[in-house]
């Protein structure tokens, strides 16, 4: 009788695609997870006989071999969820068999070669079937991803759109961001950037055998996402103009830059910051398979000499002395977090990990930080891998301000251990609104047993290698002060200060605020007021000078006064930053008496209103109504509207603008025509050379047409 011969196999896509919640991928292969049966059918020369087996053998990587658990063969037999390949013979007709296969739920993901043959026929005579993908499962209870939440996996796995948080503290702004992991060569693009990466171009063999490790992999993405020690996906750009490339604000999305990156070879697409580089690398960790979500710390610490400290300087106007000052505050942070088990630490550590992608300090060698566990952090266990020093000094460092007087001698003007990692924010499971995980992070602000973790954070620190020479911060002019010292509470001030905003702060328009300052005492006060102001970037970093001056001020017993600040459009126009950003500061000098700092970020506003005007539904073009403003004084011509929208419209839309007068409103109209079901985002910024994007987004509900 004549050998059996494989002659068509049906891959069952939409089938092992709908149970495997992989039909989105817009690939050709198919997309399964591991440690979860798909289904195959053959098409044979002949019927099986009884003593007939197929077996099988799957392949991933270059020189992919038995050893480095990137090659497997198997022969049909009973199906269990193991750590070896299974396959089984399921319902049969004349010349075609039905085949169900499962991977180990430790398997390494990625691109694969199924080949296949009957027992009876010789092993040089193997039929290649084709390729297909194997991804993280969160739904198999045995995978180190698993997550035990059905809402939590549609939001953090096969949500493909979402909100970044920005802004400060008090003024919290959600930006619309579009994932889009399932769109066109993404897929193909997220498995690239792992072949990308410096550890794969040195030992491909061996680096795809780890490619089973969710610690290994989210380690080697949150080094690729940026461009610093490799060709990674988005060069940073912190301050300056932007040419050759977009402006970070200007993305709305993860699409186009992943696409440009792929496109363009594989050079660096040009520019992002903190929240470009988290949207990418939620992208890609959920395209992979692995639950992700983007997190935004306020007053997020960046402590480069990771004494737990961060150190200003700041002269007689409360002006930050640059060269002087090393650490800094940002008004923001953002980064990610993926669940997955800690096998390296330990089933304490297991769940939410923190990842960031955006380049600040080298792990290894190499722009990268983390995973390190979020439970970790809480309870101060920085000597565990990996970055928890940098993380933990993020959310818990103290805040010290140094004036910097002409003497060149310092003394501490303002100290706060509560002010450094605020209101930590990620997105709502099921709904755009903000949600505070700073809890996770860490005990309440000044309870016990935060200063508990802290001291235990500290300790632990001084104990790891390194750490001698950072006993002590050091301070310019050679003074030293043990760490301690600084957390001593000052003498009861006899002065306090505020910034009082008196009309909301809006862009293109003039800032009124004023100063008001109490004296505390029974004595009469006589007090320096100096008062300064800049735009800023968002990591707090000065760009321009826009106010500068002083007041002399005498207050009777326990008497308040008022110092009116006002700003014009026409002081901060040409300074202002696309952050929108302000800073003021009070450096209140008593005479004879103690110094006291008083700070205040300031956030211009401006808005968009979106309205979608008809019912949504797929394949159904519908018109969508824009409300622009232009914020100036001034008339502007060159304005551009720029639309995206994953699964309402294919690639994002440029719509010119008409010229648009001194704070004129205008309504612009644009189609779309939704493929997609669901909830869908669509982002819209007005885009100008005149003043900085204005953005805004609207989830659209589509429905399938009757």
């Amino acid at each position: 009788m004549a050998g059996v011969i494989i002659t068509k196999v049906d891959w069952q896509h939409l089938k092992n695609g709908t149970a495997h919640h992989t039909q989105e991928y817009t690939c050709s292969e198919l997309v399964v997870r591991r440690g979860q049966l798909f289904n195959i059918t053959l098409d044979l020369n002949r019927v099986l006989d009884r003593e007939e087996d197929l077996i099988f053998t799957v392949e991933t990587g270059p020189q992919a071999s038995e050893a480095l658990h990137t090659k497997a063969t198997f022969q049909t037999a009973e199906l269990e969820v193991n750590n070896t390949w299974t396959a089984a013979k399921g319902a049969q007709t004349e010349n075609t068999v039905t085949i169900s296969l499962i991977s180990p739920p430790n398997a390494v993901i990625g691109r694969y070669l199924l080949s296949a043959r009957a027992s009876s026929r010789r092993k040089h005579s193997d039929r290649k079937l084709g390729e297909f993908v194997l991804l993280f499962n969160p739904w198999c209870p045995e995978d180190d991803v698993f997550l035990d939440s059905e809402e939590e996996r549609q939001e953090y796995v096969l949500n493909d759109s979402g909100v970044i948080f920005r802004g400060v503290e008090k003024h919290i702004r959600a930006q619309g961001w579009n994932y889009g992991q399932f769109e066109e060569d993404i897929l193909d693009i997220c498995l690239s950037i792992l072949d990308r990466s410096p550890s794969h171009q040195d030992d491909p063999a061996t680096d795809v055998s780890h490619h089973h490790d969710p610690v290994y992999v989210t380690r080697i993405i949150s080094a690729m996402v940026n461009s610093n020690n490799d060709r990674g996906v988005v060069q940073g750009h912190w301050q300056g103009k932007y040419g050759g490339g977009t402006s970070p604000l200007h993305w709305s999305g993860s699409v186009a830059i992943l696409q440009k990156w792929f496109k363009g070879r594989y050079k660096p697409v040009k520019y992002g910051q903190c929240w470009v580089f988290a949207g990418v690398m939620c992208t890609v960790l959920r395209c992979l398979g692995i639950a992700t979500r983007v997190v935004s710390n306020f007053n997020s610490a960046h402590d480069t000499n990771e004494n737990l400290s961060v150190d200003k300087y700041v002269d007689s106007f409360g002006r930050t002395l640059e060269d002087l000052t090393e650490d800094s505050m940002w008004n923001f942070h953002v980064w990610n977090e993926s669940w997955f088990a800690r096998q390296d630490l330990g089933p304490s550590y297991n769940g939410w990990q923190v990842l960031d992608a955006t380049p600040q300090e080298e792990s290894e060698g190499v722009f990268q930080c983390g995973p390190a566990s979020v439970t970790a952090i809480r309870e101060g266990d920085v000597h565990l891998a990996h970055d928890s020093p940098f993380v933990f000094a993020e959310v818990n460092a103290d805040y010290v301000t140094w004036l910097w007087n002409e003497d060149e001698s310092v003394e501490r003007v303002y100290s706060d251990t509560k002010k450094i990692g605020r209101c930590i924010s990620t997105k709502a499971v099921g709904s755009n609104s903000r949600v505070d995980i700073t809890e996770l992070y860490k005990y309440p602000e000044g309870s016990r047993k935060e200063r508990q973790v802290y001291s235990k954070a500290m300790k632990k620190l001084l104990s790891m290698d390194t750490w001698v020479r950072r006993t002590k911060i050091r301070r310019a002019g050679r003074q030293c002060l043990w760490r301690d010292d600084l957390l001593q509470p000052p003498c009861k001030p006899s002065i306090t200060g505020k910034f009082k905003v008196l009309e909301p702060p809006v862009l293109g328009q003039e800032l009124r605020l004023a100063f008001c300052l109490a004296n505390l005492t029974s004595r009469v006060q006589r007090v320096q007021v100096n008062l300064s102001g800049a735009t800023i970037l968002y990591t707090r970093k000065p760009v321009a000078e826009i106010l500068h001056e002083s007041h002399p001020v005498r207050l009777a017993p326990l008497e308040e006064k008022t110092v009116p600040v006002s700003i014009s459009y026409s002081q901060y126009k040409e300074d202002l930053t696309e952050d929108k950003k302000i800073l003021l500061a009070a450096m209140c000098l008593v005479i004879k008496g103690e110094k006291l700092l008083v700070e205040k970020d300031i956030t211009l506003e401006d808005f968009i209103t979106i309205k979608v005007l008809g019912p949504a539904m797929v394949g159904v073009e519908v018109a969508v109504e824009v409300l622009v403003v232009n914020p100036l004084l001034e008339a502007v011509k060159d304005c551009v509207l720029v639309v995206e929208g994953s699964g309402l419209l294919q690639g994002q839309l440029s719509i010119n603008v008409p010229s648009l007068q001194p704070q004129e409103r205008a309504l612009v109209q644009f189609n779309i025509t939704p493929s997609k079901s669901g909830p869908r985002q669509l982002q819209v910024n007005l885009v100008s050379s005149h003043f900085p994007d204005i953005k805004g987004f609207l989830v659209v509900h589509v429905i399938t047409a009757k």
